[in-house]
């Protein structure tokens, strides 16, 4: 007799052998009976996008897409760092430039063309841009927030500066703004636990050339809420730590140990001294 747990496991296996084999293809790989498309969304939900493609009228095979005639020399000078048989070892820097003209994010028909460009076959590209989280495969803002969700950055408060964020533009994880200029994602530590929570901001307002990607630390719920406004004012916030107390990552209100400058060893040969 076997355990209702095995049981079940081989009703599901002999449903799906009896039915076709399309037909049950289709049923795992088709999204939900609340699509995009019916929730009358120009594009799908950014977790079914971190997971598999789906050609939508702004993202598929046969769009046109190239590099711009500055940026395509960026890409001649990233492939002349690598050997002409390593082509292939410039698709990271070239994802990240053709990310940087989209807008923030990189559709399948860019990675065709990186793919054309050094010589391999698309699959190679889009294992690339499947694996790095650092690659947007769908829309984001013209301001990206990621928030550290690491364990220094969560026990400093960083749950309650990303909800801060999302109540006030309106929107959940990943989701962009009405307007376009807002998304707010997660990242994993960014190497600024002593500065904790704080937010990485990528600007794509101004295209590639004006392309900048800054950290704001020692966050607030309400400091986070002011950086927002000035970016939506076309306003630059000061970079770095939010606490005025601090000078970039030393102890608020100042030293209290090393006063002075180290002294330096007796003898540079220390073997001598």
């Amino acid at each position: 007799m076997l355990p209702p747990a095995a049981r079940l496991a081989a009703r599901r296996l002999l449903g799906i052998a009896s039915s076709s084999a399309p037909e049950a293809a289709a049923r795992r790989l088709s999204p939900s009976p609340i699509s995009y498309a019916a929730a009358g969304c120009s594009s799908r939900l950014f977790s079914t996008a971190l997971n598999y493609h789906i050609d939508s009228p702004e993202n598929n095979p046969d769009m046109p897409w190239e590099f711009t005639e500055t940026n395509m020399k960026k890409v001649k000078e990233i492939l002349s760092h690598y050997p002409s048989n390593y082509k292939q070892s410039g698709i990271i820097p070239m994802l990240d430039l053709a990310q940087q003209q989209h807008g923030g994010w990189v559709p399948v028909a860019a990675m065709n063309a990186i793919a054309k460009i050094v010589g391999v076959a698309p699959i190679r590209v889009y294992e690339v841009a499947t694996f790095y989280t650092m690659f947007n495969r769908a829309k984001v803002g013209k301001y990206h927030l990621l928030v550290c969700g690491t364990t220094p950055c969560m026990i400093r408060g960083s749950r309650e500066i990303e909800e801060a964020l999302l109540e006030h533009l309106g929107v959940k994880r990943n989701e962009v703004t009405g307007d376009g200029l807002f998304s707010v994602g997660e990242m994993e530590c960014m190497g600024c636990c002593v500065n904790a929570p704080m937010i990485a901001v990528a600007d794509y307002s101004k295209g590639s050339d004006g392309y900048t990607y800054n950290y704001y630390e020692d966050l607030t719920p309400s400091r986070v809420v002011e950086i927002v406004e000035m970016l939506r004012r076309g306003e630059t916030p000061p970079r770095g730590t939010q606490n005025p107390e601090r000078k970039n990552c030393g102890p608020a209100g100042g030293n209290t140990t090393l006063l002075s400058e180290p002294k330096p060893p007796p003898c540079r040969d220390l073997d001598a001294c």
